[in-house]
């Protein structure tokens, strides 16, 4: 290809999703020239639709929290199934010790990500549909090369200074730079479905997200706009495995597990027979920079959903991403420092998330969840981390503190059911889960 072919950029974005948008958006209105490259074309389908309070903050800055507000469903907290009166025990954001706002939304994914795609070609950004990044050299610290391939059957080339790679689960330069690591202490896959009819809470907690355990794994139930709900079950990968005849038929099996999900759902339908399976594969990358580059939300690293964190990480990671770049163009010896406290600063939040994830199933946590203590604030210290207030509050750090000591007094009392938990999941996190239906399965 000649030269006169090339074009050149300041920075190259891979990927349309949540944390590409946002890097996209905060960079063009600095005045570089953004290229941001998504291989499909908006809407496009992507599970994750519960958002945390913590985003509220990111939105606001980005100048699309009004756009949100119109495309979701007013979230005030979340509820965990309960052996009280109710059945449930509802972690209300407005009762933070942090802070987190006091709400959140529910959202569809495509129309969310298509709204944010937009916004960062409104900001400046030359955002660009049906474009798959192949090929990614690196001449020097400042000078990218990136063959793409367009959805019409055209290429082009693209010359840039700095490359963020927001890939999502794809991981792409994770992948090529042979830096993807299978998580080694969890994993699962999901079934899921949408449903029109589904009952929901009464009163503010109408658009909570609801979190129910079964012997597999655990389900969730989250309000969607228009009277659709998500519902859907994370599992263990062999029990994904035991599946046979329709799909449709072994989720509404799996989903009569917990009764008191399938009462809410049961007179509910299922919108057009579709249901969707997927192997959430827990991974990191060993490192999430060089010079150069940079890796931000799902590319750099995923987590199982129970908590709903992952729209939150990539945004904020997104955002410190972009001011990173900046500092890194214009300051080059600062590159490898940032990087480096970028990184410990996303690895701090996903351990302070993994704690929670990682033993979620076991019989100490789903005790403590389904008896909340306020004695110091403990409960409101455990609302904090739903909301995503996993970083910097110290309010909320040292009862998440307790919270842990309280947990392990727990698992000790019950030690054997604690042991045995810890080896079902260890030995699940070694087995590989074939025959999911999202693109990402088919990579």
């Amino acid at each position: 290809m000649d030269e006169r072919d090339v074009e050149p950029c300041d920075v190259v974005v891979i990927g349309g999703g949540p944390a590409g948008s946002t890097a996209a958006t905060l960079l063009a209105r600095q005045g570089y020239q953004v290229i941001a490259l998504e291989k499909e074309r908006h809407p496009r389908f992507h599970i994750g639709e519960s958002l945390l309070p913590m985003n509220l903050p990111v939105f606001e800055r980005l100048g699309v929290l009004e756009k949100v507000r119109a495309l979701g469903v007013h979230k005030a907290g979340a509820d965990f199934e309960a052996d009280n009166e109710r059945g449930y025990n509802t972690y209300a954001f407005s009762e933070v010790v942090g802070r987190s706002p006091p709400h959140a939304f529910q959202v569809w994914r495509q129309d969310f990500d298509r709204m944010l795609f937009e916004h960062a070609r409104e900001a400046g950004a030359d955002a660009r549909e049906g474009h798959e990044v192949l090929r990614v050299e690196q001449a020097g610290p400042r000078e990218s090369w990136l063959d793409v391939r367009r959805d019409d059957g055209g290429h082009c080339r693209i010359r840039a200074r700095y490359v963020i790679d927001a890939s999502g689960r794809d991981a792409f330069l994770a992948g090529k730079k042979k830096l993807k690591r299978r998580n080694a202490e969890h994993q699962s896959a999901a079934i899921f479905g949408h449903f029109h009819g589904v009952e929901r809470r009464e009163g503010a907690d109408a658009g909570n997200i609801s979190i129910y355990s079964f012997a597999h794994g655990w389900m969730w139930l989250i309000p969607l706009p228009d009277g659709v709900t998500s519902v859907g079950a994370v599992c263990r990968p062999d029990y994904l495995k035991q599946r046979k005849g329709r799909t449709v038929d072994f989720l509404r099996e799996t989903l009569q597990q917990a009764p008191a999900l399938w009462r809410r759902l049961e007179r509910a339908e299922l919108i057009g027979d579709e249901v969707r399976v997927t192997g959430n594969y827990a991974y990191d990358a060993a490192c999430m920079g060089g010079p150069g580059w940079v890796l931000v939300g799902d590319a750099f690293a995923f987590l199982d959903p129970v908590f709903s964190s992952g729209v939150y990480l990539a945004m904020s990671g997104a955002e410190r991403a972009a001011a990173l770049v900046d500092q890194a163009l214009r300051e080059p010896h600062r590159e490898k420092a940032l990087l480096r406290a970028l990184e410990r600063r996303q690895r701090k939040g996903m351990r302070r998330f993994a704690f929670f994830i990682y033993r979620f199933n076991g019989p100490a946590m789903q005790w403590l969840f389904r008896h909340p203590s306020r004695k110091w604030k403990m409960e409101q210290g455990v609302t904090s981390m739903l909301a995503g207030d996993v970083f910097d509050s110290f309010p909320v750090w040292w009862r998440i503190q307790l919270f842990r000591l309280v947990y392990l007094v727990c698992a000790l009392r019950d030690r054997r059911g604690w042991l045995a938990e810890r080896r079902e999941r260890l030995a699940q996190a070694k087995t590989r889960f074939s025959g999911g239906t999202l693109p990402v399965d088919e990579a």
